[in-house]
C-alpha cells in the first residue's frame, strides 16, 4: 500500500487509511510512539499502557532511596512546614 505525505499547517503527515486503522485497532488520537533506524525506516507503535500493579513487580523495594531523596528527609525545617 502506498501513502502520500501530506502537509497539515506547519507540519507534514501521515494519513492512515480507515481498513488500516480498524485492523490494527487504533483510533484518532491515540497516543503512540514513533522511532527512526539508522537505515531510514519509521516504525510507528502504540503507546503502551502501564497500570500500576505492573510498575510495582519491577520494583526493587530493598534498594537503596537515591542520594537527593536521603538529602530531602535529612533537611531542617525553613519555615513553618509540618514534618
Amino acid at each position: 500500500m502506498e501513502i502520500a505525505l501530506r502537509k497539515y499547517g506547519n507540519s507534514t503527515v501521515v494519513v492512515l487509511p480507515p481498513s488500516v486503522l480498524k485492523d490494527l485497532g487504533l483510533a484518532a488520537s491515540q497516543i503512540m510512539t514513533l522511532q527512526t533506524t539508522p537505515d531510514r525506516k519509521i516504525t510507528l507503535a502504540p503507546k503502551a499502557k502501564y497500570n500500576l500493579a505492573d510498575m510495582l513487580a519491577e520494583c526493587d523495594f530493598d534498594a537503596a532511596p537515591p542520594a537527593d531523596m536521603v538529602a530531602w528527609d535529612a533537611a531542617k525545617q525553613v519555615g513553618n512546614e509540618l514534618w
